[in-house]
């Protein structure tokens, strides 16, 4: 199989969706992808293309950018019409990976690792203590400490290679052709 790297850097987007139960693991609720993944005939086109030109812009090599973070960026999402239907997309990914047309890391994520994913980069998260009332917020910092573990799961899985995107992948647009 041929596995092109049409991304520069090399990035990831991470995207949370409804759990599912394979056999092999207990509940997969978030999922880490390659970027050029979006470039897959199998995705919606043009959306893939242009999510994956928003994605990479700007990134540090090996970055894990949830889709959360994408919406932030994109004004809260009042932008992502102009880009694509990032819910098609996703749910096009997910089918990808059931059918191993792509390389993904699946992750079970806990419930407050998943909500801060979910919020923006910027958002809190609070919890309330169902014995005692005591609430808790978890911010910034903690939703960095959640993407250092996924990065850390993604290393060790790639540490013989890179996440596979797929193969027939579409050429990215240059920013030039948006």
């Amino acid at each position: 199989m041929s596995r092109p790297d049409r991304t520069a850097p090399h990035v990831y987007l991470l995207f949370a969706h409804e759990p599912y139960y394979p056999a092999w693991a207990g509940e997969i609720n978030t999922t880490i992808v390659a970027a050029a993944s979006l470039l897959h005939p199998q995705v919606r086109q043009p959306d893939g293309a242009r999510i994956h030109t928003h994605l990479v812009s700007a990134r540090r090599p090996g970055e894990i950018v949830p889709i959360s973070t994408l919406t932030h960026e994109l004004d809260g999402g009042a932008r992502w019409p102009d880009i694509g239907d990032w819910e098609a997309v996703t749910g096009d990914l997910l089918r990808l990976v059931h059918d191993r047309g792509c390389d993904a890391l699946s992750l079970e994520l806990p419930s407050l690792a998943r909500a801060l994913v979910c919020a923006g980069p910027d958002s809190e998260v609070r919890v309330v203590d169902s014995v005692s009332g005591a609430q808790r917020a978890y911010g910034p910092a903690d939703r960095r400490e959640v993407l250092a573990g996924a990065e850390w799961h993604l290393n060790w899985m790639e540490a013989g290679s890179r996440l596979w995107p797929g193969d027939g992948l579409l050429h990215p647009f240059s920013s030039a052709a948006e």
